[in-house]
């Protein structure tokens, strides 16, 4: 996993004639739009949980995104979108398609769930969001006929599927066997 930027996310420019009002530094991961998509893949911007650093970072099929500045493994939660789905999808780790809309209670109830489930399994999971109003092929892929639903892949094929909001203990377990760090045999 490569880091192609950071930078830190408090802003030292001191030129400011008017204040503005703070925005939270908080350490929780936000899925960042993916940029148009380069021969390496979309940049999504993760923040670290451990200090903060905003990292830019492009998909990779092999290892785990790691701050820059304080090497901890970040959060990995991203938005995709039909044309960057593929990429984003090709991960080592187990994968959660987060079938979504804004719209959609149950949804918003799912979200801050799978947001913590990328920083406690930091590393072991990657968190994939799809607005389903704006990425109608995806949704048409995967049969979403309720959301959320929710895609687990692993090798970039499916394994489970996940349909309506589940509270957090139930998703995890759930989820834990994807979870599990496996020695080769």
């Amino acid at each position: 996993m490569t880091v192609e930027d950071q930078s830190p996310s408090h802003s030292t420019d001191q030129t400011a004639t008017k204040p503005t009002a703070a925005k939270p530094t908080a350490a929780k991961p936000t899925a960042a739009k993916p940029t148009t998509p380069s021969r390496s893949g979309p940049v999504s911007l993760l923040t670290c949980t451990q200090c903060g650093t905003k990292n830019r970072i492009r998909p990779s099929p092999k290892g785990v995104p790691s701050c820059a500045k304080c090497k901890a493994t970040l959060p990995w939660l991203v938005n995709a979108t039909d044309a960057t789905f593929e990429t984003e999808a090709t991960t080592q780790v187990a994968a959660v398609v987060d079938l979504w809309a804004p719209w959609c209670g149950p949804c918003r109830f799912v979200g801050p769930i799978l947001e913590e489930l990328s920083r406690e399994y930091a590393g072991r999971l990657k968190v994939i969001k799809v607005n389903v109003d704006e990425n109608p092929a995806l949704a048409q892929r995967f049969d979403a006929r309720s959301i959320p639903t929710l895609i687990v892949l692993q090798a970039g094929r499916p394994v489970d599927r996940i349909v309506g909001a589940l509270p957090k203990t139930d998703l995890a377990v759930r989820l834990t066997p994807y979870l599990i760090r496996r020695s080769p045999a």
